[in-house]
């Protein structure tokens, strides 16, 4: 396995030009944010900001001053609202987990939809170990969520209640406000969570505006660094501690909290939302260039996922027919484009996507699909290099699978 990594290695030897769009699975951090990180690993702030002693008290207020910033563009009351997490994954099992053990004298029903993330559809596997249910909601072919079939599944039992935001797939923008009401309205001692780690600094998103519980939100979707993440709780709402140890700041994560990462997403979020029409624009604009460009150029290929405004402005998901998805990133890496398979096979897994096929796409499909982000730094230039390598790459694979034509 090392050698065949290191052959790998050596094949991108040389290369000219890279165009990173594999957002999904991690990022890079930007100058700015790296900057701002770095005074809080030796020359301020590096202390334990439980502390009572001057580089304490320093952390502590710094972690203050940054969580006011991240409340403001969250749309939360108070600062006693953010609990900072190591990601979206430890988020989504804080939220669930944590709001099952609180509410399981009310109830032991959750309902999520089919095309939940992983981190989200695992822990409700795990919690059916503890007597709790899980109902799943369908979706359409663009992956949107059923809510008339919700107002019927949400009943008394009901305790809890998870929906992205946006689906990190195919980036289906979904109708978490209708749906919180829905849920409200049927039980209102439910609570609501959404995974919006896709959503924030993507789609206009205030927890108020949007009536939800809990929300997650990942530092490195916005290309912040990783190991970071937030579970907003909204006031009054209770949530159990799953770990425990060292209390710091904040009652629901126990451990010293990472000043540097802190500041980091912080700043990350700065650069989100300082000209968030502009960057969203911009991201759109890519990602129709992308596809409006695939489509001319390769014959045989799906979109995955709805179109226009229903999607994510970053989000470009493709099938191609009669190409293996895995082959396929390995093609376009050694030309300098980095992409990730919409296939689980990247999870060490022997199924494709359960977000693809919840939306009707055939086995082999679904093995043929790439996801691909854009971001505010990207350019066009980026854009057309994809266009010019990407048919290439498809058409030498399905010459070696020798493959007909679908019709």
């Amino acid at each position: 396995m090392v050698e065949n990594v290191k052959e790998l290695l050596r094949a991108h030897e040389g290369l000219k030009r890279e165009v990173y769009l594999d957002i999904e699975n991690s990022s890079w951090v930007p100058e700015e944010v790296v900057k701002a990180m770095l005074p809080f690993y030796g020359e301020r702030a590096y202390g334990n900001p439980t502390l009572t002693h001057k580089l304490g008290w320093e952390a502590f207020e710094t972690i203050m001053e940054e969580t006011k910033k991240v409340a403001n563009f969250l749309g939360c009351k108070n600062v006693e609202e953010i609990n900072y997490t190591p990601g979206e994954t430890e988020a989504n099992n804080l939220a669930l987990i944590g709001t099952a053990f609180s509410k399981k004298s009310l109830g032991k029903k959750i309902v999520i939809s089919e095309i939940e993330p992983i981190s989200v559809l695992h822990v409700t596997e795990l919690l059916q170990k503890y007597g709790f249910t899980t109902t799943k909601i369908s979706v359409d072919r663009e992956g949107l969520i059923n809510l008339e079939e919700l107002e019927k599944i949400v009943d008394k039992e009901t305790i809890l209640v998870s929906l992205s935001a946006v689906n990190n797939e195919i980036g289906t923008i979904q109708p978490i406000k209708e749906a919180c009401k829905i849920v409200k309205e049927k039980n209102s001692e439910s609570i609501f969570h959404t995974d919006a780690s896709d959503a924030y600094g993507k789609i206009p998103f205030k927890v108020q505006d949007f009536c939800v519980d809990l929300a997650t939100i990942s530092s490195y979707k916005i290309l912040g660094p990783r190991g970071i993440g937030v579970l907003y709780v909204k006031e009054g709402v209770g949530v159990e501690r799953i770990l425990e140890g060292q209390i710091g700041t904040q009652k629901l994560w126990p451990g010293v909290e990472n000043t540097p990462l802190i500041v980091g997403f912080t700043k990350a979020s700065e650069l989100a939302f300082q000209d968030f029409r502009g960057n969203v624009n911009h991201m759109r604009k890519l990602r129709d260039k992308l596809i409006g460009g695939i489509f001319e150029r390769v014959p045989d290929v799906k979109l995955n996922g709805p179109k226009g405004e229903k999607r994510a402005p970053d989000n470009v998901n493709i099938s191609f027919l009669r190409c293996e998805g895995e082959a396929l990133t390995i093609e376009l890496s050694l030309s300098g484009v980095y992409v990730s398979s919409g296939s689980a096979c990247t999870r060490r897994l022997l199924q494709p996507s359960h977000v693809l096929v919840a939306i009707g796409r055939r086995f082999e499909e679904a093995h043929g699909s790439i996801l691909m982000k854009t971001t505010r730094y990207h350019q066009e230039e980026d854009i057309e290099y994809v266009l010019d390598v990407l048919p290439k790459a498809v058409e030498r694979l399905r010459g070696i699978t020798g493959t007909t034509r679908v019709d």
